[in-house]
């Protein structure tokens, strides 16, 4: 019986302890437990009032969620636009302060993707380096300072008897200006003179502002060369080396990408240079062919001039050709000058259709629209010298973008060594 007592009284005991801590008091036997605070009232409703806009992820306060999504996210590209054009100020200020040694770094760089396969030629034919380098490059320096004196000694035994007829080419292009279907009088013809003179120096002036301020001195052309023969000497024989140390001052994980994105714009640099020697080979030669078959003065000069304004893509040939035709118009007449003028549009055709997507291929391949707003961009900054450099940077720019977006891991470097680790 006291056996039954006692659990019939821990039963009992048991189903009330369940029974409070269902209802929220407290049993008899634990201790008391701490009152929850009264909720606070909520607040009272203000007719008319406007309820706020719920936060969003990318809001940090109700003041950015109440303005609209729009403005935030415009608001948002602004400063960081922004920020990228005092970025590119800066930089435009700081190449413009050194500019007398980056244009003599880039112009080196051409070279050296000129004249890289000679010395592989010569390395390959177990050339010391040093040697190969020297070779070639001499040999360069004396081509282009034997085919200047050239072009020189003929300009000059030509400009008196070319001086000489200018005055009678030009009092005929006035007589049929007069005589002509535009019937000019001298008031009329005196004033399209005076505006062409006015319109050819002003363009002048800006077209040569980059290259006169690079060059305003002696010592600076001076420095320059000097600056352009030995970084080219360094490039094409230590050029690996200097690429490597490059590389190895990036973090260890991007180092691969940057070096892959590194030798595919040195490729198309080389690409670049090489296809643009050979198109501006043939314009110079075709038209140069066509010039001496009309016996007009200054072939080979105007040919040579031809060859170096066709490194300037699209308006440097147009320009040169154009020489060529004022040429032939006054040495001899208005229909040498128009078979010359057909000749040279002829050859523009030809290269812009088919020996640039020819030779260059899609290794280079920057649309028309860059090419201009490039060369444009190049005078504005340089003159002539940034005309010259505009595009093969716009190229190398173009590859290494590609490659440093492209999402596919580079190819492991032929000389990389792999080690292994043993299991212990």
């Amino acid at each position: 019986m006291r056996e039954g007592l006692r659990h019939a009284y821990e039963s009992y005991r048991s189903r009330r302890r369940s029974a409070g801590l269902r209802a929220g008091t407290p049993s008899a036997s634990s201790p008391a437990a701490p009152s929850p605070a009264p909720a606070p009232p909520p607040p009272p409703a203000v007719s008319g009032a406007e309820t706020s806009a719920p936060l969003h992820s990318s809001t940090t306060s109700r003041d950015d969620a109440d303005v609209p999504h729009a403005l935030r996210v415009g608001a948002a590209w602004s400063w960081r636009l922004l920020a990228i054009g005092i970025v590119a100020w800066a930089l435009l200020r700081i190449v413009g302060q050194i500019r007398i040694v980056i244009i003599p770094l880039a112009i080196a760089l051409l070279l050296s993707a000129l004249l890289a396969p000679a010395v592989g030629w010569l390395l390959r034919a177990r050339f010391p380096r040093s040697l190969a380098t020297a070779v070639v490059l001499v040999g360069g320096l004396a081509a282009v300072v034997g085919t200047l004196t050239l072009v020189v000694n003929e300009f000059i035994q030509g400009v008196p008897e070319l001086s000489a007829k200018s005055s009678q080419g030009v009092r005929q292009i006035q007589d049929w200006l007069r005589t002509g279907p535009l019937h000019l009088d001298d008031r009329q013809l005196d004033n399209y003179i005076n505006e062409a003179e006015k319109w050819l120096n002003e363009n002048t002036a800006g077209l040569t502002s980059g290259a006169l301020s690079t060059a305003a001195t002696l010592a600076e052309v001076l420095t320059g060369t000097i600056l352009v023969l030995f970084a080219t000497f360094f490039f094409l024989r230590d050029g690996s080396r200097i690429w490597r140390f490059l590389v190895r001052l990036m973090p260890v994980n991007a180092r691969w990408k940057v070096d892959d994105a590194g030798q595919a714009s040195w490729q198309t640099l080389g690409a670049y240079v090489r296809a643009t020697v050979l198109v501006a080979f043939i314009d110079a030669l075709g038209i140069g062919i066509f010039l001496v078959i009309f016996d007009v003065p200054f072939a080979f000069p105007l040919a040579a001039l031809i060859f170096l304004a066709s490194f300037i893509p699209i308006i440097g040939a147009t320009l040169s050709g154009g020489v060529a035709v004022l040429v032939a118009l006054v040495d001899s007449g208005p229909i040498t000058a128009l078979i010359i003028l057909g000749v040279v549009v002829g050859v523009q055709q030809l290269e812009g259709h088919v020996l640039q997507p020819l030779i260059m291929g899609r290794a280079v391949a920057i649309h028309p629209l860059a090419v201009i707003v490039g060369i444009t961009a190049g005078v504005v900054l340089a003159g002539v010298t940034g005309a010259l450099i505009a595009v093969p940077l716009i190229a190398v720019l173009n590859t290494a973008v590609r490659r440093l977006a492209a999402r596919t891991v580079p190819e492991t470097p032929s000389d990389a060594v792999v080690v292994a680790s043993r299991a212990l």
